[in-house]
């Protein structure tokens, strides 16, 4: 692929984890007869323990902190963080920070440990394989723009507006002003389907029969033959890792899921 749609920047893997201060009970209990002779049927009954339920919550939330320190400073994409290469040194130090929180909750802790590990990746703006997943990331995007249109769902529209807008941060001028120019059509259709639609009482295939996405199906044209060729499923960024920041690989298994909002940035 010749095509060069990146900004340079880095691929950025962030993983936490809180070990510790919660203890898991698992009992085997009596199943049903299962309905067919070759399947199996199994129940457990799980008791969850927390040592120190102030601890606990405590924990909770500064890995919480931790992971926001970290993903300030990128932009969120379905397979990773991506952070410009004018914010190194402000990604050096949110790592920092982010491990100095873990370590001041750890040295008081009774029952409980923080980890944070990351892992960084440098992704070149000629990286094939790299492109051709930011590429599919915006197509999906677009993709949902001009469905949610076609829906009336206009949530949905703003909301694929939004990360896509964040995402075009990371492509070059040309490639940003296509999809700037997918967003601001898609944005006009929104807003038509809550003036004309919700509020007018127009009927909706009249309203969309006037809409203009041509724009999108542009965009979506450009960033899908990016991507020709690419398997099927999301492809994973090649880059070459420079530094895995972790030294201790162990996690709860437990552990939840702890969802943080990206934040816009400004790739300079």
């Amino acid at each position: 692929m010749s095509t060069t749609i990146l900004r340079p920047g880095f691929l950025v893997s962030l993983k936490t984890a809180i070990r510790g201060g919660i203890d898991y009970q698992r009992a085997a209990l009596d199943a049903p007869a299962p309905d067919a002779p070759e399947a199996e049927v199994t129940r457990w009954e799980t008791t969850r323990t927390i040592a120190d339920r102030e601890e606990h919550a405590r924990a909770v939330e500064t890995r919480t902190h931790a992971v926001g320190c970290v993903r300030r400073v990128c932009l969120a994409t379905s397979f990773g963080l991506l952070c410009p290469l004018s914010r190194e040194d402000l990604l050096d130090a949110a790592i920092g920070e982010a491990r100095e929180i873990a370590d001041a909750f750890n040295q008081g802790a009774r029952h409980s440990r923080i980890d944070v590990y990351v892992l960084r990746g440098r992704i070149a703006e000629n990286d094939e394989e790299s492109t051709r997943a930011i590429a599919s990331e915006v197509r999906g995007l677009l993709d949902e723009m001009e469905s949610g249109v076609r829906s009336l769902d206009v949530p949905s529209v703003r909301d694929a507006a939004r990360r896509a807008r964040e995402l075009a941060q990371a492509l070059d001028a040309r490639s940003a002003e296509r999809v700037g120019s997918a967003i601001d059509a898609a944005r006009v259709a929104a807003r038509a389907i809550v003036r004309r639609v919700e509020k007018g009482g127009e009927a909706a295939a009249e309203v969309l029969a006037s809409l203009n996405l041509g724009p999108v199906a542009a965009a979506r044209f450009a960033f899908l033959d990016l991507s020709e060729g690419e398997p099927e499923g999301p492809a994973l960024p090649g880059v070459e890792v420079q530094r895995f920041a972790a030294l201790d690989l162990s996690e709860d298994p437990y552990r939840p899921t702890l969802p943080v909002a990206a934040r816009t940035l400004e790739w300079e």
